[in-house]
């Protein structure tokens, strides 16, 4: 029952925020609550706004669309700050359809269902509360009743600009209605809804014969015209075509440019003037967010007609590439399955991160910058620390090409191999390897794939093993060191004492017996040399690590093992390297002894507790990885 309550509960706080009153009423509320007026663009971009904006690493990150639109930050930020901003300011901007373009699966129609949801949502808000004139199927803003002549001095005692004329029938109703008194007309709030068309319409482009203008504007209803006696009286007209139903919220074209041009052309005049034409009337104000989205064929398609230049130029054409960080990719993937009926399948640790590694190779242009190749700027736009780069250059390598991520595998694809490799193998877990063999398999399949790239895509699915491989080595390896992070901190300290008396021209003192000792270069090369670090460049690594602790010391913090990535890296390499031979034997052993087994099942507890696997893909890992190490 608990469902039944909170639908109760729903509908009694609908109720709750119901009002209605005169116009003079709601002039009172608007007194105290200008925001109440607001224009739809500036209702969207203050409805994003409201939902949380983060300041990093030099970006704005919105939070509305943290939640399902993942490695877009770059493409959001222009979203939100080159249209819905100025927009919002009633720059000329707000007079231009919103046309988002990528390629398939990118976001695009996400982006527009998560403004709709959330347009619906904030309509219910103090901060987004809508109101209109009561009865009308516009839902027209009750502001349209002030005359013309009066609006200047409406916006001197207010500070609010009014925009649009009263429709046609909302002009006979204060006339027939309300006897020309304003003042009395009646007022509601209303609550944007899709499913119910307030303030949001969808118009989906159909066979271009069958389909009827009437879809946009409205149509004469034939079994009233003997009631009202002519077709220009506003009662014998629907008022119920998508850019009626959207006036004050927002209005989705879905493939706008695969529209018949008759549907585009009304565009021209309501974006630029703020109305429509439809039946024997003047034309009809709107106040709603034209948002479109289509693919870049279509788009180049489009543009190339001459025919097209003066819709093109009412648009703002805003890019929605692909995302192109391997850790967001993965959290696309992870929302997919979560929402889809395979929720249930275990998808063992770093499956995902493989086949986002795929899927970001296929997306990423080759640098013309020296030293970089793609794996590398893999790794830099993922935020990870490369040798020899910094953040400047990762801004050169983003600017490099404009259309990066506009081409490539997409989401969909890999989350269909994962479908059929789960149907395929008939049990409820899948690895990494299951994945990239879909992977491949599917390739010849795929239609959009040529034979020039299905070379390249053949070698980032061997790149991507690769990268899985020598992930696969270091989570068992690390499963077999017995307290992992207990033997790093020793290692490390001893590193340490031995670089401070190093710098310090200092000697040590043996623990057990009390002599003094020259520090241990032995053991300290045998970790810097993990990661390169040649003879000549030792003084100065242990220099910068000395300087490290001392400021950690002076800030009264904690040098420990995750301080200092290179270090810690090299920590870890030099435990892996050490137990290189245990694993190996362990794994690899057909028939293992009382001993080995023991160790085994420890790892593979450790697996499960620890690192996420199950007892299928700890199994299936060890004996990777085993094949792996005796290779």
């Amino acid at each position: 029952m608990d469902i039944i309550n909170k639908v109760r509960n729903l509908r009694d706080e609908e109720k709750r925020l119901e009002w209605e009153g005169t116009f003079a009423d709601y002039l009172e509320i608007i007194k105290d609550r200008p925001e109440v007026a607001q224009t739809a663009h500036s209702r969207v971009y203050n409805m994003v706004k409201s939902a949380g904006v983060e300041e990093r690493d030099g970006r704005r990150m919105y939070e509305f669309f943290g939640s399902s639109i993942f490695g877009l930050e770059s493409a959001i930020e222009r979203l939100v700050e080159e249209y819905f901003h100025p927009a919002a300011k009633r720059l000329d901007v707000r007079k231009r359809i919103l046309l988002l373009m990528g390629p398939v699966s990118g976001g695009k129609s996400t982006i527009v269902s998560m403004l709709k949801r959330g347009l619906e949502h904030y309509s219910r808000t103090d901060e987004g509360a809508v109101y209109a004139i009561k009865g009308c199927p516009m839902h027209e803003d009750p502001l349209h009743l002030i005359p013309q002549h009066l609006r200047e001095d409406f916006f001197q005692e207010y500070g609010i600009r009014i925009e649009g004329s009263l429709s046609p029938l909302n002009t006979m109703r204060l006339d027939k209605d309300y006897g020309g008194k304003i003042e009395d007309v009646k007022v509601e709030r209303i609550f944007f809804s899709e499913d119910k068309r307030i303030g949001i319409g969808t118009f989906s482009p159909s066979d271009p014969k069958s389909q009827d203008i009437a879809d946009l504007t409205g149509s004469i209803d034939f079994s009233t015209i003997a009631e009202f006696g002519s077709e220009s009286d506003p009662r014998a007209y629907r008022f119920d075509g998508e850019l009626n139903k959207a006036n004050r919220g927002m209005m989705e074209f879905q493939e706008i440019l695969k529209s018949d041009e008759k549907f585009l052309w009304h565009l021209l005049s309501l974006t630029q003037e703020g109305n429509f034409k439809a039946g024997r009337f003047a034309l009809i104000s709107a106040d709603e967010l034209i948002i479109a989205h289509t693919n870049e064929s279509e788009y180049k398609s489009f543009i190339s007609n001459k025919k097209n230049e003066a819709l093109h130029s009412r648009m703002i054409v805003m890019p929605i590439p692909y995302n192109l960080k391997v850790s967001e990719e993965e959290r696309i993937y992870q929302k997919m399955i979560k929402e889809s009926d395979i929720s249930h399948v275990h998808v063992a640790p770093h499956a995902l991160r493989a086949a986002a590694i795929f899927s970001i190779l296929s997306r990423l242009k080759e640098s013309k910058k020296q030293g970089v190749d793609v794996v590398k700027k893999m790794r830099l736009y993922d935020g990870e620390s490369v040798e020899g780069f910094n953040q400047v250059d990762v801004e050169e390598l983003r600017k490099e090409y404009q259309d990066e991520g506009m081409d490539g595998i997409d989401p969909r694809y890999v989350i269909n191999r994962i479908s059929s490799t789960i149907i395929r193998k008939e049990i409820p877990s899948i690895n990494a390897l299951d994945v990239l063999r879909s992977l491949k398999e599917g390739l010849d399949q795929h239609p959009s794939i040529s034979k020039d790239d299905l070379e390249t895509y053949l070698n980032y699915i061997s790149i991507a093993r690769k990268e899985y491989d020598e992930i696969a080595k270091k989570e068992v390896q690390k499963a077999f060191v017995y307290s992992y992070e207990e033997s790093a901190k020793t290692l490390m300290d001893n590193y340490l004492d031995n670089v401070e008396a190093y710098c310090n021209k200092n000697k040590l003192r043996d623990p057990l017996t009390g002599e003094e000792m020259n520090p241990d270069e032995k053991l300290m090369r045998s970790i810097e040399e993990q990661i390169g670090i040649s003879e000549n460049a030792k003084k100065a690594f242990r220099e910068e690590i000395l300087i490290r602790l001392s400021a950690y010391a002076r800030k009264g913090k904690r040098f420990d093992y995750n301080s200092h990535e290179r270090l810690r890296e090299a920590i870890q390499k030099k435990l892996f390297a050490d137990l290189k031979d245990v694993v190996k034997i362990t794994t690899s052993s057909k028939t293992p002894d009382e001993s080995q087994l023991k160790k085994i099942n420890e790892v593979i507890a450790r697996l499960i507790d620890e690192h996420g696997y199950n007892s299928v893909s700890a199994n299936e890992l060890l004996r990777y990885v085993g094949s792996l190490l005796n290779r």
